[in-house]
């Protein structure tokens, strides 16, 4: 590999950011297809290729976020829906504990958001479920036959998508915050039981001018994760 592909490569990945606001801009199913094509040739235990995708638009994505803000701005509707699987420990523990608390207070102290402001976080967290203004969202579900090596595959296609999406100059933000209502999203897709929701993801082009978009998050160290066995 050239030095130059290399750094190229390299600057792709660093670049990557989870971007919370997007420009009104369309983004060209032609330039969708393109991104999942790349991001298919993902690696995958016997080549299962695990990965089902449900791209949203127009009125599609329209009444999928409304279904789910509609249960969301309802405090009973919103605290009877549970996740399907544990995406998070029940009980964190250092270091990740430190970096989760980090993550967040960095992200409010951003947006001007107090630790107090309870409203103005439920109204952030709110934004998840309209994709952030992105023009494309995307759900990504997975046979539920499947084991969980599948899940270690599905990560890869995650961020080749990701990846292959912002060397084409777009942005994404990978979503969890769509597990909490699967059963809202499986009603409006019409999704058959055989698939569960593993995730959601924002597609788009990012606003370069909004605050919420500087945020930049810390990566550990070397030292934090890597042990050497010579």
């Amino acid at each position: 590999m050239s030095p130059k592909l290399t750094e190229t490569v390299d600057a792709v990945i660093e670049q990557r950011r989870s971007t919370r606001a997007f420009l009104p801009q369309q983004v060209e199913r032609e330039l969708v297809d393109d991104v999942l094509a790349v991001a298919s040739h993902a690696p995958s235990g016997a080549n299962a290729q695990p990965w089902m995708v449900h791209v949203l638009s127009g009125s599609a994505l329209q009444r999928v976020t409304k279904s789910v803000q509609t249960v969301f701005d309802d405090p009973d509707l919103r605290h009877s829906h549970r996740e399907e699987f544990d995406y998070y420990p029940s009980e964190w523990i250092e270091p990740f504990k430190a970096r989760r608390r980090r993550n967040g207070w960095d992200l409010y102290g951003l947006l001007g958001i107090g630790r107090e402001d309870k409203a103005e976080m439920l109204a952030h967290q709110r934004r998840n479920y309209e994709f952030f203004g992105a023009p494309v969202g995307l759900i990504f579900t997975i046979d539920r036959i499947m084991g969980l090596g599948s899940l270690m595959d599905y990560g890869m296609f995650l961020q080749n998508i990701m990846i292959a999406a912002q060397a084409r100059g777009l942005n994404t933000c990978p979503m969890a915050a769509f597990n909490v209502f699967h059963e809202v999203v499986r009603d409006e897709l019409s999704l058959p039981e055989s698939e569960q929701i593993l995730c959601g993801m924002a597609l788009g082009y990012g606003d370069p001018e909004a605050t919420v978009n500087q945020l930049v998050n810390p990566r550990a160290g070397l030292s934090e994760f890597v042990v050497y066995h010579d």
